[in-house]
């Protein structure tokens, strides 16, 4: 039955493997004790202490990431039955069975489920999303924010760079320098920090180049996966109008 688990004393799965960067994938399938709100990630943990395919044969443990088990780090991300989603908020009973696993497509893969998101951490150096504080005297007070911003910026600052809007966006590919619309959203949480706003420049100059917010196809698939419904299109819809002011702004009075 769609939804529930085929047979209640077993959890079936299918597996896509990978021993290294660059190595051929394979697929192995697993069969684990069912127990009740079991998730993905206690599957792994069970076929991880005992790594035997349906067919008998003892295999290498699998290989994936995961941390906070509580959908904040983000670091779980993998495509579950063809979608991206966190694997810890994953339960076994509302999937179709076999669940089948997958890693993210859009990063290199290091081993079978892990992959290598740094290209995500690189594009938020090349932003700098960070407010710049030095530290070397005291400045008082933080400045005041309005309600509204102090709302907008908590929505867009959820962010756990878990890479799901990445993923599902048919622009970004190991491929090209696209930055995504996760960037681009950090881009306006930090320019609308009254602090964070003194490298506004400098922020909307990083996402006016080779795979910036131009490249954007307007999809809107990134909306749909996020996890944390955070407003990624209104947040490119937003980048866009910035950075088509700067231009102006970098025309005539540059």
């Amino acid at each position: 039955m769609k939804g529930k688990a085929v047979n209640k004393k077993t959890v079936n799965l299918k597996i896509k493997r990978q021993d290294k960067p660059d190595a051929k994938t394979y697929w192995q399938k697993f069969t684990i004790p069912y127990k009740e709100r079991l998730n993905v990630i206690a599957c792994l943990q069970d076929i991880q202490r005992n790594p035997t395919t349906q067919y008998g044969e003892t295999v290498s443990p699998i290989t994936w990431d995961c941390n906070c088990l509580e959908e904040v780090c983000g670091s779980c991300t993998m495509v579950i039955n063809g979608k991206v989603r966190q694997a810890c908020t994953a339960l076994v009973d509302s999937l179709e069975q076999p669940i089948v696993l997958e890693p993210m497509s859009k990063f290199p893969v290091v081993r079978d489920l892990q992959v290598d998101r740094s290209r995500m951490f690189e594009n938020l150096k090349k932003v700098k999303a960070w407010v710049e504080i030095d530290g070397t005297h005291d400045i008082g007070k933080g400045p005041i924010m309005s309600d509204k911003v102090r709302a907008q910026r908590y929505a867009l600052s959820e962010c756990m760079s878990c890479g799901c809007c990445l993923e599902a966006c048919p622009q970004f590919s190991l491929s090209n320098k696209f930055m995504g619309a996760a960037t681009f959203s950090q881009v306006r949480l930090f320019n609308l920090h009254p602090s964070g706003s003194m490298l506004k420049e400098e922020r909307l100059e990083s996402v006016m180049g080779e795979g910036g917010i131009a490249d954007c196809g307007n999809a809107q698939v990134c909306v749909e996966v996020c996890p944390k419904n955070i407003p990624l299109t209104e947040s490119i819809a937003d980048i866009g109008k910035q950075t088509s002011l700067q231009i102006l702004k970098n025309i005539f009075l540059k």
